[in-house]
């Protein structure tokens, strides 16, 4: 009888390859028999978190639309200016640029280090996701001060007779760094739900005589749509809000005509109405974003064994594609972190002291692992109403918890001063206040990979669980969460590299003589120490390697 049913599965997973294999792009939809029905009414255990979640992410919405309704008229003429237009254009060039590249980046990377037999996977794991870590003012000025006209390595290059290397600023130079700073939102995200897969259906593939490439392009690459349109989505908020890169960079994007209003102006309602049309930028990604995904389902319709698989033998492309994933690193992560060492020792060999900030790095992991089991407690709540509960509840849910992502720090930040000194006083210029903003901003980094684990789990193990009697708190605990752990991971660890370089937040509610590394890099920075700010800065990057290389190596892949 068990052996029988063996073979009814591997007969039933053969059949589901050939169907994939034939059509590589059509995923399974809901039946013909259920699809008018309607999706069950989201119980309040779920429904209740869902909806106070979405009331804390409409704070900052809430605030701009106050300052907006009093602005004057010229702050709407600055609004409706052609001036503005093309900067908004630019943006959207930027966006188009960096998200695609990072698809191209962090899928490939993703897969490299969970699927095949390339050498040293391990520590591609954990480098790989570390250059979300670096900050991308600090990005940006290190690959300026490193391969700009006058930089490192034009100094190098002076003896052979170059005078002057091309400029690196503007779109270029711009989208170059956020690529390389941001590629790790795809690449964890996709990374994750490669964790989550059925193995069977790719030994199905390789028993019908597909090779590595089909099996990826026909059956793997459809399968994380999801993914790779959560991460994708992840880098096109992450970009819009971006201020370091771009004003570096020289390249005049939306943020920065925000943060020019914000300095500039006394009267801040003109940047506030400009901040309005950087949430309508979010609203049209998150648009384009749920057409893109469609109503496909992904989880498997039989049951299935979670198991190790074998990795791909890549045979003689293991060491080529080892040394185009080292050569990614380098860009990455080396050139920043060679520039930080060199700065860190020539301002040792002239005289300044080595700061070991051990004070910053434990308040900047503190409230980075609050930030982050905080943001993957709450995005459970929304991304299954989302997923098992569609409709326009869940859709306004989901939206608006992207909001805070798109928009600069600083605006979350007034944000919640404005509502923090006159409703929630008990709480103003406290850890907690600290914490709820980078909630408020770094949200959907945990969400994104709860939504595409949840999208990987059949809904029928949780209709079995509530048949046999088991309570929809019990069914969350004991089925749901579990299944869910490996996306949860991903996003909180999202969270938290965000959260150790998050600056603008931490300047404003910050308590009183409260610093992170973060702030120990700007301020060094601000004065032009930037020996001094290169040991803060390597901290960053040595403390979040930490429990990335702990989360990475207990993953069985």
């Amino acid at each position: 009888m068990h052996s029988h049913r063996m073979h009814s599965h591997r007969m039933h997973t053969i059949a589901r390859v050939r169907t994939s294999l034939a059509y590589p792009f059509i995923r399974a939809r809901p039946c013909r028999e259920c699809k008018d029905d309607r999706s069950p009414p989201a119980p309040a255990l779920l429904l209740v978190p869902a909806l106070l979640v979405g009331a804390a992410m409409a704070l900052p919405l809430v605030y701009l639309a106050m300052r907006s309704v009093g602005a004057s008229s010229e702050a709407w003429e600055l609004f409706f200016r052609l001036r503005t237009a093309q900067i908004l254009w630019r943006s959207v060039q930027l966006v188009l640029i960096v998200s695609f590249g990072s698809l191209l980046v962090g899928v490939p990377m993703a897969w490299l280090t969970t699927r095949s037999n390339v050498p040293m996977r391990r520590p591609l794991s954990v480098l790989g996701a570390l250059p979300l870590v670096v900050p991308t003012y600090v990005g940006a000025f290190l690959a300026i001060s490193a391969l700009g006209p006058r930089g490192l390595l034009q100094d190098m290059l002076e003896p052979i007779g170059v005078d002057r290397l091309p400029e690196i600023y503007g779109l270029p130079g711009a989208a170059a760094t956020l690529v390389l700073l941001s590629y790790p939102y795809v690449y964890l995200t996709v990374r994750g739900a490669l964790a989550r897969m059925d193995p069977s259906l790719d030994e199905s593939a390789r028993l019908l005589g597909q090779g590595a490439v089909a099996v990826f392009f026909k059956l793997t690459l459809p399968q994380l749509r999801p993914a790779m349109i959560s991460g994708a989505l992840l880098v096109t908020l992450y970009t819009l809000s971006d201020f370091g890169a771009v004003s570096l960079m020289r390249y005049e994007s939306f943020t920065w005509a925000i943060y020019q209003q914000y300095q500039s102006a006394f009267d801040r309602t003109a940047a506030a109405v400009l901040s309005l049309g950087l949430v309508g930028l979010a609203a049209a990604a998150l648009l384009i974003e749920n057409l893109a995904r469609g109503r496909s389902r992904y989880y498997r319709s039989s049951s299935g064994a979670a198991r190790p698989r074998s990795p791909v033998d890549l045979k003689a492309l293991r060491w080529p594609a080892a040394a185009l994933a080292w050569l990614l690193l380098a860009c990455a992560l080396g050139i920043p972190t060679a520039v930080l060492a060199y700065w860190l020792v020539s301002g040792i060999a002239a005289g300044e002291p080595l700061l070991l900030l051990w004070t910053a790095a434990r308040n900047a992991v503190s409230v980075s692992l609050l930030a982050a089991l905080a943001a993957a407690a709450l995005a459970i709540p929304v991304a299954a109403m989302s997923v098992r509960h569609p409709g326009a509840v869940a859709a306004a849910l989901y939206r608006i918890s992207h909001t805070g992502y798109a928009m600069p720090g600083i605006v979350v930040a007034l944000a919640l001063v404005f509502f923090g000194s006159r409703l929630l006083t008990p709480a103003y210029q406290t850890i907690w206040l600290l914490v709820f903003s980078y909630v408020i901003l770094f949200l959907p980094a945990a969400l994104g990979p709860a939504r595409s684990s949840l999208l990987q789990i059949s809904p029928k193990l949780e209709e079995s669980a509530r048949i046999l009697g088991a309570s929809q708190l019990r069914v969350i605990l004991s089925v749901t969460g579990p299944l869910m752990r490996s996306g949860l991971l991903m996003g909180g660890a999202l969270v938290f590299l965000i959260t150790m370089k998050e600056l603008p937040s931490t300047l404003i509610l910050g308590p009183l003589g409260f610093e992170t590394l973060a702030t120990a890099v700007w301020s060094a920075s601000e004065e032009a120490f930037f020996a001094r700010a290169a040991a803060p800065a390597l901290m960053i990057v040595l403390v979040s390697s930490i429990p990335v290389a702990v989360m990475m190596i207990r993953e069985r892949t």
